[in-house]
């Protein structure tokens, strides 16, 4: 693990590879086991990054069973967890955040909530500073690097990711 030191606290930035989806999908499941309500994520990746396989394994590893699928075309999506909701953005065919930037303002002070937003550039201004961003990046040999920085406050949920 690397640390520096960000404007409000100390990130710890922690990199791990993947060579499939099942794998990218486990590592996220233990991020999920540990979500308490009340966090924000935010998945940057390329167009089929993985993001929404990432997605997948947090609902699950959070005591979800509903179904996870790409919000692209919907915006987003809502699953039931142990004892929050995960709500599951995309704005990848937005060009302005418009009136989804209130929407997502009103959830990320919620704890019955976790935020899950994928091409999240048009709403940084809402997002807290606070929150877990996991970089995914495709490799030449197709190996999937996770990149994840948490601030102090969400170093907990790394602590069984390898």
């Amino acid at each position: 693990m690397r640390y520096y030191t960000g404007r409000m606290n100390t990130v710890t930035t922690l990199h791990v590879a993947s060579d499939n989806s099942e794998r990218t999908e486990h590592i996220a499941e233990t991020i999920g086991q540990r979500l308490r309500g009340g966090e924000v994520i935010e998945l940057v990746s390329d167009l089929g990054g993985g993001k929404t396989t990432f997605t997948r394994g947090l609902a699950r590893g959070a005591g979800s069973k509903d179904v996870v699928g790409s919000p692209t075309f919907t915006i987003s999506k809502v699953y039931e967890a142990r004892t929050f909701e995960i709500h599951h953005f995309d704005f990848y065919r937005l060009s302005e955040a418009g009136i989804v930037a209130d929407e997502i303002a009103e959830y990320l002070n919620d704890p019955s909530v976790v935020t899950v937003v994928e091409w999240g550039d048009i709403v940084h201004h809402v997002l807290p500073v606070e929150r877990l961003t996991i970089t995914i990046t495709q490799t030449p040999a197709g190996i999937r690097e996770l990149t994840f920085a948490a601030p102090e406050t969400y170093q907990y949920l790394l602590e069984d990711v390898r």
